[in-house]
């Protein structure tokens, strides 16, 4: 594993990317960090079920620098401050950035060897690699498979601990979707092929047809030609577009140099078609070198990359910032990945994921390609994903948005502030009317919400 941690926080602000996920006051949240922070990262358990990875206190052995070994018992409270061996700033943002993953920053001969050829192979070809390569991955522990929730549970478990460290029952922050809505649902549509581009409009109406607006990714060099007329039909129609790498060869992120003279030129495409977010091919992705995309937003990183072909997972089904980049993961499995890695034809994946994602009040992105709905079929899956999203829609307590808008939300909701006044909380800001103030409340040992 990697050795070394680059973290662009103090310990001493470390409580702001608490008070960041809630967006609650800082001064009620009630921690601190030891200074004595070793110089190498290993695992540790906050709890039996919250993996972390990133350094502990150097007065922690090296025995006990294991996944096994579960920090919890070793808060201590100090003058009303839950003393922390860690920096949480640290630990998320190693999960944020995959910065716990195995040599993420070397692209394998392998890698470089398979899309020099990839041109020259027929689709079962390029099936029979793919499976080769995920093998084994139902074995792997870390992510958790389906959905990883470790960010949000680390974040649950730090305010729990404050409030109980203060002596306080509940703590306002701002709800983290509009109109209180549990959960957010992104519909997605990455177009690899001109086989995809012209099943784009059929796709359009299928998704209209449920009430879904999406967005298209369009890549734009080298797989085909340029349309400004169905870019505009999409746009006239509620859709939204996006830019899918430079030309899909999965070798954006290989070196430095070659990354600065491709994503130049993706940038003045962006620039030219008014694209406010970004996708990498086949998601690959380098989150450090994202400073340098003239993008609002990315939708590259996936919860769990169990299936994909760059390893990890962000551990989290929340949107987030990397600098000026908001990242909106990817929280559930690709429509390829079901249909010809796992070889399953039916939503009850998907449906799994959904539970799981909203049981965290969290975001659910789909990436679904016209490219592979190319059957009866596999259409006939889709449009019972679009049934079942439809049917949660229903119930009035989920939003449904383009990714623009939720870059728009999460970007103003960044900008609240909660404030007492007069003995009650505000939510203070602008257009402050549209976020609802709650409370996280401790019951009996569980933090739940209300409002």
């Amino acid at each position: 594993m990697n050795t070394s941690i680059q973290s662009d926080e103090s310990l001493e602000s470390s409580v702001a990317v608490i008070s960041d996920h809630f967006q609650c006051p800082e001064q009620l949240l009630s921690f601190s960090v030891r200074k004595d922070l070793s110089a190498e990262a290993s695992w540790f358990r906050l709890g039996r079920d919250v993996l972390c990875w990133g350094r502990l206190a150097s007065s922690s052995s090296p025995c006990e620098r294991s996944p096994e070994h579960d920090v919890l018992g070793q808060l201590k409270v100090e003058d009303g401050k839950l003393v922390l061996p860690f920096s949480p700033s640290e630990i998320i943002d190693n999960l944020r950035l995959e910065r716990y993953v195995k040599n993420a920053d070397n692209p394998s001969v392998l890698r470089r060897f398979y899309y020099l050829l990839r041109p020259l192979m027929g689709p079962s070809v390029r099936r029979r690699i793919q499976r080769f390569h995920a093998r084994g991955w139902n074995r792997l522990s870390f992510p958790r498979w389906p959905v990883d929730t470790t960010v949000e549970n680390i974040c649950e478990t730090l305010l729990l601990l404050s409030l109980r460290a203060r002596y306080v029952k509940r703590i306002p922050f701002v709800w983290f979707w509009p109109k209180r809505a549990r959960g957010c649902v992104i519909m997605t549509h990455d177009v690899e092929t001109e086989a995809g581009l012209n099943g784009c409009e059929r796709l359009m109406d299928i998704d209209e047809s449920f009430g879904i607006k999406a967005a298209f990714q369009l890549v734009p060099e080298g797989r085909y030609k340029y349309r400004p007329d169905l870019v505009e039909t999409m746009r006239k129609r509620g859709f939204e577009v996006g830019i899918q790498d430079l030309n899909h060869d999965g070798r954006l992120f290989d070196r430095k140099p070659e990354f600065l003279r491709r994503v130049s030129r993706i940038n003045q495409y962006a620039a030219w078609m008014n694209a406010k977010g970004f996708r990498a091919g086949a998601l690959y992705r380098k989150p450090e070198w994202y400073s340098h995309l003239e993008f609002s937003f990315d939708m590259s990183i996936p919860n769990v990359a169990h299936l994909d072909p760059q390893a990890g997972g962000c551990c989290t089904v929340m949107p987030y910032f990397i600098g000026k980049v908001l990242e909106l993961p990817v929280t559930t499995t690709q429509d390829y990945t079901l249909f010809n890695i796992l070889n399953e034809h039916s939503i009850d994946l998907w449906k799994s994921q959904i539970d799981r994602i909203l049981a965290k009040n969290g975001l659910v992105s789909f990436i679904v390609h016209p490219d592979y709905l190319n059957d009866a079929r596999r259409r006939a899956v889709y449009q019972e994903l679009l049934d079942y999203l439809r049917a949660l829609r229903s119930k009035g307590d989920l939003w449904f948005a383009l990714p623009q808008e939720v870059d728009a939300w999460w970007r103003s909701r960044h900008e609240m502030q909660v404030e007492k006044k007069e003995q009650s909380w505000h939510i203070t800001g602008n257009d402050a009317e549209r976020f609802t103030l709650a409370f996280a409340v401790d019951a009996d040992g569980k933090l739940e919400y209300e409002f």
